[in-house]
């Protein structure tokens, strides 16, 4: 045990160096974990894999640790994985390094045999990172179309735009709350952690997940469909009350009880079964090397990384005096009408709203944040960002087709009113209608020294006052959304 006390001090030296470096990171997961509803469930796993450690712990007790190289490389990919999200500005991608950091420690200082013995528990930890809320609009639309096929088979009439469904009782919206997001997410965390414990067989194993996930996002369709036929029996309120208590854990947790009993007779790992087989694990350790060498090459790394994310971070470029938006030929500058409308750019240095309308009435709104730098709290991609302002009440309603390779989404507003708005993000002078391309674009700029300022050009109508097809003549018009882009950042 001698041996093993001295590696595990000194993976506590490691993992506890990495922890107070990446203290912010460790912070915003945490937090994460605390506030939001989707990803609570992590709090739980953070004991889960200290039990499959301590279930391994027999057996771990029989390998002999040591300090591995190929490890340092593994520190230095995930240190790779935290810079590319901290030149990116996303949160996820720092998280994500953090942990593979933390796995790497654990090989730095253990070695080859005792990773793999704990290659479970290690892969398991991947899921503490809070992936999955990209699902939303998708679940969103998913539950829509489920319910409102539930009704029809039931013989009720409903009419569906979007994530919004109409039936004689009232008016639904399948928000984001009701999406499923946050159990489905749960749910992969429970059934991974479920195939592991009561199957051997992987073909198993994946099969059991995947109906587990399936079973969910049926679930929550039924879940929404029952309250809706519920809303026609005893009226919408009533139907609110019942789902608001019943929409919960208990619902999950009966999810979870049908998935474990139809499961039940096709367990193939008996209960008493070794958590691993260090029979397996035999030979001498390769690559292995001397603490004294590898723990200050390891500790170096983290360091060497926060000091390149320190040098590239910090540049910004003024933006224009004005960002202007010129008349395209066949329109005329026009006073708001309709529902009021904007949308949100957290922390720009320069905002713009302007109003057009045309000969035919049609009539667009041209909308422009722009970012001298783009940092955390202060991005074109982000949640909450853009044409949907999560504290007004006009909210998203389905994606359309692109106009100009722009992001084109309905938008709803109670009435119920109709908007269309094209989005594009403006990185590095290019205009693109894709979140990824915009947060590599931003990538690119900050580690190789591109423009470091950003736009995001977002230009919408009211359904009533055109529309999409009011977006796509106005572009056309103006000569594209780059045309507009270049000019907004033009200097004059």
């Amino acid at each position: 045990m001698t041996g093993w006390r001295r590696h595990l001090a000194a993976l506590a030296l490691l993992a506890g160096a990495i922890l107070a470096l990446f203290a912010r990171d460790l912070a915003d997961l945490v937090g994460i974990w605390w506030h939001s509803s989707t990803f609570t469930h992590c709090l739980l796993m953070v004991p889960m894999i200290g039990w499959l450690v301590a279930q391994r712990w027999p057996q771990l007790k029989t390998l002999t640790p040591a300090f591995w190289w190929p490890a340092v490389g593994w520190l230095a990919g995930a240190a790779c994985v935290w810079l590319v999200g901290e030149a990116a500005g996303v949160a996820l991608l720092r998280q994500f390094g953090l942990v593979l950091m933390l796995q790497g420690a654990v090989g730095a200082t253990l070695g080859e045999k005792v990773v793999r013995a704990l290659l479970f528990p290690l892969g398991y930890a991947l899921l503490l990172v809070p992936l999955g809320e990209e699902l939303v609009p998708l679940l969103q639309t998913l539950t829509a179309h489920i319910s409102v096929a539930l009704l029809h088979l039931s013989g009720l009439e409903a009419h569906m735009e979007g994530v919004f469904i109409t039936t004689r009782a009232g008016f639904f919206e399948v928000a984001e709350a009701c999406s499923g997001v946050n159990f489905l997410i749960a749910m992969l965390a429970y059934a991974v952690f479920a195939a592991h414990l009561c199957f051997r067989s992987w073909p198993r194993r994946v099969l059991f997940v995947a109906i587990a996930l399936a079973a969910t996002v049926l679930a929550n369709a039924l879940r929404a469909w029952g309250t809706m036929v519920a809303a026609e029996i005893w009226g919408i309120e009533r139907a609110a009350g019942i789902d608001h208590i019943f929409y919960g854990w208990i619902f999950f947790g009966l999810v979870i009880l049908a998935v474990m009993l139809g499961a039940r007779r096709w367990f193939d790992r008996p209960a008493g079964d070794a958590a691993v087989d260090v029979s397996r694990l035999g030979g001498p350790v390769r690559y292995r090397g001397d603490g004294r060498a590898i723990l200050p090459v390891a500790l170096a790394i983290p360091l060497l990384f926060i000091g390149w994310a320190a040098l590239v971070g910090g540049r910004s470029a003024p933006l224009p005096a004005t960002m202007p938006v010129e008349t395209p030929a066949g329109w005329h500058a026009a006073a708001a009408q309709g529902l009021r409308w904007g949308p949100r750019f957290d922390g720009a240095d320069q905002r713009l709203l302007r109003h057009f309308a045309d000969a035919k009435g049609r009539r667009v709104a041209v909308a422009i944040g722009g970012y001298e730098r783009q940092a955390e709290g202060r991005e074109v991609v982000a949640f909450g960002q853009g044409a949907v302002d999560p504290a007004s009440k006009w909210a998203w309603s389905a994606a359309l087709a692109p106009v100009d390779g722009g992001r084109t989404e309905r938008l709803l507003h109670p009435g119920p009113v109709l908007r269309d708005a094209a989005t594009w993000y403006v990185v590095d002078g290019r205009a693109t209608g894709s979140a990824r391309a915009a947060k590599l674009a931003g990538l690119r700029a900050r580690l190789l020294g591109g423009d470091p300022r950003a736009l995001s050009l977002i230009v919408s109508s009211e359904a009533g006052q055109g529309g999409r097809d009011a977006i796509a003549d106005f572009l056309s018009a103006s000569g594209g959304a780059q045309a507009m882009a270049d000019r907004a950042l033009e200097n004059r």
